[in-house]
């Protein structure tokens, strides 16, 4: 759910209120936590993962409610915020290479769209691949796009940039990821035989003992 199909006047209302009564609080949950979910599974790439972390998402919202301000943006982009540094802590500390869960991402690249777009959507193994060579920020963006179908406004909220930088952001990543496709899939190197042993073995004198 993207913050256009929230009432912001209501939220504000209701963010007032959760910061000194627990059930408002609960409410955002509800509103909330579908997204934050989807958001961190397609970043960790398992539900375990991802329950984990909407868990603590929510609980440091929750401790630090009463020192949120409203700057114009949504809620939600400062649940994205805590999200994508909790995101970053478990990378560190877990030692984990960064993942991505694509397959929404791939399906949902070949809806309605911009020519390019469908031309990358053609090809689903060359895309997933290419996709997986991209810098954490690109996938990140390619995650808020399709999967959270977030305008570059919303993701320009939630990653702290502008939005025109969001839309050239996109931009660039919808030709890196063509440019991605047309590298051919590296070769596995043969494995060279190892050379044959000076010692040949004798099948009817296996100790290579001498023999009169």
């Amino acid at each position: 759910m993207s913050a256009g199909n929230i009432d912001l006047g209501d939220e504000k209302a209701l963010i007032e209120q959760a910061k000194t009564d627990r059930e408002a609080f609960g409410q955002l949950y509800e509103r909330h936590i579908s997204q934050i979910y989807n958001y961190l599974y397609y970043r960790t790439g398992n539900s375990h993962d991802a329950e984990d972390l909407t868990e603590k998402v929510f609980f440091r919202a929750l401790q630090n409610i009463d020192r949120y301000e409203d700057k114009g943006v949504p809620f939600s982009a400062w649940l994205y915020r805590i999200a994508r540094n909790l995101l970053s802590n478990w990378y560190r500390d877990e030692g984990k290479r960064r993942a991505i869960s694509l397959d929404r991402i791939e399906h949902r690249l070949g809806d309605s769209g911009p020519e390019l777009v469908t031309e990358l959507a053609q090809d689903r193994d060359a895309l997933l691949a290419a996709i997986r060579r991209l810098p954490a920020d690109r996938q990140e963006l390619l995650i808020l796009k399709f999967v959270e179908r977030m305008s570059n406004a919303e993701i320009g909220d939630v990653l702290g940039r502008t939005e025109g930088a969001i839309k050239s952001l996109y931009h660039r990543t919808l030709l890196a990821l063509r440019e991605e496709m047309k590298q051919p899939e590296p070769v596995p190197k043969k494995v060279k035989k190892p050379k044959r042993s000076w010692i040949a073995l004798d099948v009817d004198n296996p100790g290579n003992e001498e023999v009169d």
